[in-house]
Order: structure tokens, then C-alpha cells, then sequence
């Protein structure tokens, strides 16, 4: 059965998809221009004139799956209610045990960064995106007199590196943590952050319908939205 002809960017985003799926299955130093090549039935010339280099295609797919969790992200942090509200959503649906899947990714990313500069500043600068969104929304709820937090960009630090570090825990290690008690942690933390009780975080609604889980993954991207992150 002959392929379906692409155009330029329907080929790349093509390539992209097959190259987090292999990143994923065989981890950034096994995985070579062939695999992905050969998953999708193309050449691997055709793949080095889309991405010249190993490298430029790994930092390239990195992005793509990292910048779809952003833009998850972002819906989440823009709805029409509290800042309170949307912060909760954001980072439950962020932690290893909430909905969002990119872990795996980002660990992978990580790791190769220590070795691969092209790679660690993408991944640096989309970290610092992160940040940013969710610095922003705390900023909003404190202007708004919601909680009191007088540094909203180090307490979004904070929140990532805890939700980082629980992440490589419960994908490398596959602790014995249960689900309620890191979702726990994310509350306290979080009640932390902004100074408001716990109880009072937790009746505020979790991420609804948006909250789907994300195409960067164990799973391809629907017809992306983790990136992410994660």
C-alpha cells in the first residue's frame, strides 16, 4: 500500500511523534536515526533532511512533546475561576500520580542535558516556561487578595522542583508511595505556598474536562495538548 504524500511540516510533526515513541521505548542514548525511520517505513536520509543530526532531532522532539504539555498547561491556568482553583488543577494534574504522562520523557531529557548543550537548553528554557506560567497565576491571586505570597517565582520553584523530585522517584524507583499520599504531599505543599489551610485547598474543584491525559507519552497525540511535561 503506497504512503499517504506529506507536505514539509506534516512530515515533520510525523517524525517527531515516532521519535518521543522511540525516546521513550529505548531511552535518548540507544536510540538511533534508523528506529525511527524504520518504525514509520521511510529512509533514514529522509529523516536526516528533516534533522541533520541525532542530536538535532532528539532536542527537536523533546520540544515538540514538551511544548504540547505547555500548552496544556496554559488552558488550565487561563480559566475563568480562582487563582486558587487553577493552580490546584495545574499542579494534580502536573504530579507523577496526576493524569499528565510526559515523565518518562523528561527524565530521559534530563539525563542526555548533563551531555548534549543543544538539548539542555531546550529543556532549560522549557522548564523556565514552567515556572513562569505558574509564578504568574500566584502573582494574580495574591494581587487579587486571595493568599499572601511575596515570591511568587521562587515559590513556583519550589512547587516544581518537589513535584520533579517525586517524579524521578515513582519512575525510576517505582516507590512504594501510594497515589492518595503524593496527592497529599501536592496539597501541603501547595497550602503551603500560598498560606491558606489545607482544608480550604482542598474544596477547591480539581481539573475537569481538560485534564486529558497527555499525548507525549505512553500514548501518540490526539487529532496534541505533556507539554510535557512531563
Amino acid at each position: 500500500m503506497a504512503r499517504v504524500r506529506l507536505n514539509v511540516a506534516e512530515r515533520r510533526e510525523e517524525l517527531l511523534r515516532a521519535a518521543v515513541e522511540q525516546i521513550e521505548a529505548r531511552g535518548v542514548s540507544s536510540v538511533r536515526i534508523a528506529d525511527v525511520a524504520s518504525v514509520l517505513g521511510v529512509s533514514n536520509a529522509l529523516v536526516l533532511y528533516h534533522f541533520s543530526t541525532k542530536e538535532k532531532l532528539v532536542a527537536a522532539a523533546f520540544a515538540y512533546a514538551a511544548e504540547a504539555d505547555l500548552a496544556h498547561l496554559r488552558k488550565l491556568l487561563a480559566r475563568r475561576t480562582t487563582a486558587v482553583r487553577r493552580l490546584r488543577a495545574a499542579v494534580r494534574w502536573y504530579a507523577p500520580t496526576g493524569t499528565a504522562k510526559g515523565w518518562r520523557l523528561w527524565i530521559e531529557g534530563w539525563a542526555a542535558s548533563l551531555r548534549d548543550p543543544a538539548l539542555r537548553e531546550v529543556a532549560g528554557d522549557l522548564d523556565q516556561q514552567w515556572k513562569t506560567e505558574l509564578a504568574q497565576v500566584i502573582e494574580e491571586g495574591a494581587a487579587a487578595g486571595e493568599f499572601r505570597c511575596e515570591d511568587p517565582r521562587s515559590a513556583a520553584w519550589r512547587l516544581t522542583a518537589l513535584l520533579d523530585g517525586m517524579a524521578v522517584q515513582t519512575t525510576s524507583y517505582a516507590g512504594p508511595l501510594s497515589r492518595t499520599t503524593m496527592l497529599r504531599w501536592t496539597d501541603e505543599a501547595l497550602a503551603r505556598e500560598l498560606g491558606v489551610d489545607l482544608a480550604d485547598l482542598a474544596g477547591a474543584p480539581v481539573a475537569g474536562p481538560l485534564a486529558a491525559p497527555r499525548p507525549t507519552a505512553d500514548r501518540p497525540a490526539p487529532s496534541p495538548p505533556a507539554p510535557g511535561r512531563g
